[in-house]
């Protein structure tokens, strides 16, 4: 598989797992907070493990600067699915607005420097 492609799927990986580790706890309010920040460690391990291993291998076909904003992205559209699929909340117009004016950052990126 292409540095590319590999890249780009752990970093998918690795923010479902974080986005589970950061807000999958907002879904159990009576969870005492100890508990909370335990589940999210646990689940920050593996994000880890997904995370490291994608910027090993990304780094060399990407800059550090374009492995940062593809992994912003990324979080926020994982973000965008998890809000409503697992929180039940709604996607309102300004949200898409500003997702697509970060796909349009990330478009610079990606523009050759001269």
């Amino acid at each position: 598989m292409s540095p590319m492609l590999t890249t780009l799927l752990l970093l998918l990986g690795s923010n479902v797992v974080m986005t589970f580790a950061w807000y999958g706890h907002l879904k159990h309010p009576s969870w005492p907070l100890w508990l909370a920040i335990v589940a999210s460690w646990g689940l920050a391990f593996f994000e880890y493990c997904l995370a490291v291993p994608a910027n090993r291998y990304g780094y060399g076909t990407f800059t550090g600067q374009q492995l940062k904003i593809m992994q912003e992205v990324i979080t926020l559209a994982v973000f965008a699915v998890f809000s409503v699929t697992f929180l039940g909340e709604a996607i309102r117009w300004n949200y898409i607005a500003a997702m697509v004016c970060l796909v349009g950052a990330v478009g610079f990126m990606f523009i050759p420097a001269r």
